[in-house]
């Protein structure tokens, strides 16, 4: 395909997406859904008969794009509202994505004849809610906010549920190909993936904000290229020393966006703009990967999953990670609903693939389907659920 044909196709293609969230919006579905049934529309199987079966190409725009949307969504973070639900929202997006990951896979190996180790796989993909669908929907409420501070709860939680969900994932992963490796050794990866991402986030973070308001570039379109650039060397860095780099992605964004930098309101719209643009590029390859012959096989076992997670993996792990704290039931059982699983679980899911683990494909099937339910099921109904719990509030806090 010549790049003149790429680029009408692609833009084509953008343009359509923009059109459709639109009328999503109205509908109350959201955005992913349209973006990822698009993708699969313009795939080998459908009226577009591109053909594209890439895990790896995919697994790196998914990457790409996830550095985007979590460094806007910490970018749009206020400390303020963060700061009185902090360890809250760190016990969902630690103890409550492995009790997630486990209560699902123990339900895999008990209904299907996934191996053990192949169940906690996939419950671990699927473990974690997504910050593209969360941040999406919560910014589209017209300023409306949710009461008790459950909307900060569940951003900050979608904002930093990611890594756990990715370390589990390719932990899982080494060990279906390195059988021999130890508990211990996995347990001291994980304070070491997590710790050394919170460090190396606040550390370039705080280098952020010293860096961009002393520079004094003479052209200040450069500006947003400059962020662009540390945010990316905050993801590598991290993770070229062992820490987990979505994290301290989403740490340093908080921490730039709650202090004072050059044309702070000018970057603050580019960002969410390019993450809507990332959003809608990972959602259209994500769509173009799947072939829709191989999902209907998957269909029974696959909506089986989807309500054991949606009606009893996600609820026990809300109300588990929130017995500490002062929550009233009504809130728990709405943070229970906004489960949203995203994009993130199938870029997860691509992992596999790329590894050359057995039953990949099914498991990438199996977790497109289990996104699309959760997306559908759970993102529109998210409104009308808040209303009907008296949880919909006013532009401020209650």
């Amino acid at each position: 395909m010549f790049p003149e044909q790429l680029i009408l196709i692609g833009s084509l293609l953008l343009l359509i997406s923009i059109i459709i969230s639109k009328t999503s919006h109205r509908l109350g579905i959201p955005s992913l859904i349209f973006f990822l049934l698009i993708g699969m529309l313009a795939g080998s199987e459908g009226i577009g008969g591109i053909y594209f079966n890439d895990p790896n190409i995919t697994q790196f725009i998914g990457i790409i794009a996830l550095v985007f949307i979590l460094f806007s969504g910490g970018l749009d973070t206020k400390w303020g509202e963060v700061k009185p639900i902090l360890w809250r929202g760190i016990a969902l997006s630690t103890a409550g994505v492995l009790i997630t990951a486990v209560g699902v896979g123990l339900f895999i190996n008990w209904i299907t004849g996934f191996s053990f180790i192949e169940s906690l796989l996939i419950g671990s993909i699927v473990s974690s809610t997504d910050a593209a669908a969360v941040f999406a929907i919560f910014r589209s409420r017209g300023g409306k906010k949710l009461k008790n501070n459950i909307e900060p709860t569940l951003e900050l939680e979608s904002g930093t549920n990611d890594p756990m969900a990715y370390f589990l994932t390719t932990t899982l992963i080494f060990l279906m190909l390195n059988p021999t490796t130890s508990i211990e050794a996995t347990i001291l990866l994980l304070i070491q993936s997590i710790g050394l991402g919170a460090i190396l986030g606040v550390v370039f973070g705080k280098g952020m904000v010293k860096l961009i308001n002393n520079i004094n570039l003479h052209i200040p379109g450069l500006y947003p290229v400059l962020t662009i650039a540390l945010a990316f060397l905050t993801f590598a860095v991290t993770y070229f020393v062992g820490g987990n780099g979505l994290l301290s992605v989403y740490i340093a964004a908080l921490i730039l966006g709650n202090d004072r930098f050059v044309h702070k309101k000018v970057q603050m719209q580019f960002f969410d703009g390019l993450a809507w643009l990332m959003q809608i590029v990972m959602f259209l390859t994500l769509g173009l990967l799947v072939f829709p012959s191989q999902i209907v096989p998957i269909i029974g076992i696959g909506l089986v999953i989807s309500f054991f997670l949606i009606l009893v993996a996600r609820p026990l792990a809300v109300f588990l990670c929130l017995l500490p704290f002062k929550v009233a039931v009504k809130d728990q059982v709405f943070i229970s609903w906004v489960g949203i699983r995203g994009a993130v679980p199938i870029i997860f899911a691509t992992f596999p693939i790329v590894a050359g683990v057995s039953n990949a494909s099914m498991i990438f099937n199996i977790v497109f389907f289990i996104t699309i339910t959760s997306a559908l099921i759970q993102g529109s109904t998210i409104n009308a659920f808040a209303q009907y719990l008296g949880l919909s509030g006013s532009t401020t806090e209650d």
